[in-house]
């Protein structure tokens, strides 16, 4: 599977984030209490949701632990930061280049996507991790665990250095 290669302009959200890790893993519950707050934000561009990683350093995926933390955000795109409910916070995530990988099928599976994706299509690419946040946009065809739920990984990268 390839990626389309996109250079994302800066992207303004807001939302509500927590620090989990893969194994302890508190995605459900941080979507559960940011959707009610969500129709309180303003400026909001469309009805996209973003579930945003924001990784320390890149030492994450070079020396990989299943019980290292990481920031999650749940959020949506916004014009400005004029309207932030009390609750919640802004992100910025910085333009760059991303490979956007389309994903088709239960949101419970989606691993496997990511296994191929940092096991075999970012050695095996010109491309290499860049430091900024990774995210999935989830738009109206995203139906959760449904088989034919659709949505987006961007995964940050940069062309490798040749040395």
């Amino acid at each position: 599977m390839e990626p389309r290669i996109e250079i994302l302009d800066e992207t303004r959200l807001v939302g509500k984030r927590s620090r989990m890790s893969l194994m302890v893993n508190t995605t459900a519950r941080l979507w559960k209490e940011f959707m009610p707050q969500r129709s309180q934000i303003g400026n909001v561009v469309d009805a996209t949701l973003y579930s945003v990683e924001v990784y320390e350093d890149m030492d994450f995926f070079r020396e990989f632990d299943p019980f290292r933390e990481f920031e999650k955000w749940a959020s949506v795109p916004v014009s400005s930061f004029a309207a932030i409910p009390a609750d919640l916070e802004a992100l910025v995530i910085p333009e760059g280049v991303y490979a956007v990988f389309r994903y088709r099928g239960k949101e419970s599976e989606v691993s496997q996507l990511y296994h191929y994706i940092y096991g075999s299509w970012i050695p095996k690419s010109r491309y290499s991790l860049d430091h900024r946040p990774h995210f999935a946009r989830m738009g109206p065809a995203y139906k959760g665990e449904g088989p034919d739920s659709e949505e987006e990984l961007w995964i940050p990268v940069m062309e490798k250095q040749i040395s």
